[in-house]
């Protein structure tokens, strides 16, 4: 069983909320410091933000829905990273994706690729739980040859649902090691989190880390 320094590298602790203020992120940079996690996970009006120790800053792009103009997430990106952003995590466009439009959903990606280049760490969120096997591995391959570095399952606010062990397993075997998985949406437990892990996720998305963390020994 992994300890609780292993899991806690794999977490972005995140704070989305519409309503969190520059006081909130102050207070999850120190706790992310605390516990040990890998990075903060904040909305793109609260950048920049020092960092505290190592820990890697991360936000949005097209967030929540991804119904967006992909120029639009493109500078979104762009100043996300002027502002400091390691890590960027976009949404795709869901019509694309259930439509079966997997060249316009990889056209989207390659897009904020362009604006965000590496080292700059890209996770595409798919919204695995509203979408079909098919549609999944379709939108996992579109993200590869887009150049991302990661899938992600979820966003955390779309009312299908967010991470489910199935859909990371599926996501994990479509992109094969080539590129990380990143599991988000409605991970509140030690359990829940060992399981997403099991089935292949390489990064977890956690607003609730530290109740996660002290499940595990350290």
């Amino acid at each position: 069983m992994p300890t609780r320094s292993d899991v806690a590298t794999l977490i972005d602790h995140t704070l989305l909320k519409p309503e969190a203020t520059p006081a909130d992120v102050e207070a999850l940079l120190a706790e992310a410091a605390d516990l040990g996690t890998y990075s903060v996970c904040v909305s793109p009006n609260m950048l920049p933000v020092t960092p505290v120790g190592d820990v890697k800053i991360a936000t949005v792009c097209g967030f929540p829905s991804g119904a967006h103009h992909s120029e639009v997430k493109a500078a979104e990106a762009a100043r996300s990273v002027a502002d400091g952003a390691d890590e960027v995590d976009m949404v795709i466009n869901l019509s694309q994706a259930t439509t079966g439009d997997f060249d316009a959903v990889e056209a989207d990606i390659r897009a904020v690729r362009a604006a965000a280049p590496a080292p700059v760490v890209l996770k595409v969120i798919i919204e695995s739980a509203a979408l079909t096997d098919e549609q999944i591995v379709g939108c996992c391959r579109a993200a590869e040859a887009a150049g991302a570095d990661f899938v992600k399952t979820s966003t955390g606010f779309h009312p299908a649902g967010g991470a489910s062990v199935h859909a990371v397993s599926l996501m994990a075997r479509t992109v094969g090691g080539r590129l990380g998985v990143k599991a988000s949406g409605g991970i509140r437990t030690t359990e829940a989190a060992l399981a997403m892990i099991d089935a292949g996720a390489t990064r977890l998305g956690l607003s609730g880390s530290r109740a996660v963390l002290e499940g595990l020994q350290a």
